[in-house]
């Protein structure tokens, strides 16, 4: 069994003069990042890898959730190819994690975490929400087999305000 838990960044500030890739959180986007992760916490589904795009607003979103569940930032595992905004990138992505860990989480982009979790998922999500969260469970023993599998949760900041 095999489980990776999709985080899509907060909700990122506009208000700077900067490149896509280094616009900050907004205020409202690391106060739902922590809430989510406190939610996340009760799930008691620690991953054993944690990997994020590079994006400022991805990594310091995975930063708030590593501070909760009390993971060195040092083992955070940035990569390029998690700067995906389709889907294909992160699915090949995920295809090629190690089978040494079987629950993952990756901090990324929409519209790759809605689509994935539509095309992977067998709950039906409209639009994943900035800081919304995503568990998703396979029945396979290798990551290069990902198939159809089960959508175990989904947290929403605004449900849990």
């Amino acid at each position: 069994m095999k489980s990776v838990i999709l985080v899509r960044h907060g909700k990122s500030s506009w208000e700077f003069n900067v490149v896509d890739r280094d616009r900050p959180l907004k205020s409202r986007g690391i106060n739902d990042a922590n809430l989510v992760a406190q939610e996340f916490l009760n799930r008691v589904d620690l991953p054993e890898k944690i990997f994020s795009s590079p994006a400022n607003r991805a990594l310091s979103t995975c930063k708030i959730f590593a501070k909760h569940l009390k993971i060195s930032e040092d083992s955070i595992h940035v990569d390029e190819e998690l700067y995906d905004f389709l889907g294909e990138n992160v699915t090949r992505f995920i295809k090629n994690i190690s089978n040494d860990y079987d629950t993952v989480m990756i901090f990324g982009h929409n519209h790759a975490f809605t689509s994935i979790s539509n095309i992977f998922g067998d709950k039906y999500i409209e639009n994943l929400p900035t800081s919304g969260l995503v568990k998703l469970n396979f029945n396979i023993e290798n990551w290069k087999d990902l198939k159809q599998g089960t959508t175990e949760y989904i947290i929403i900041p605004k449900e849990i305000r």
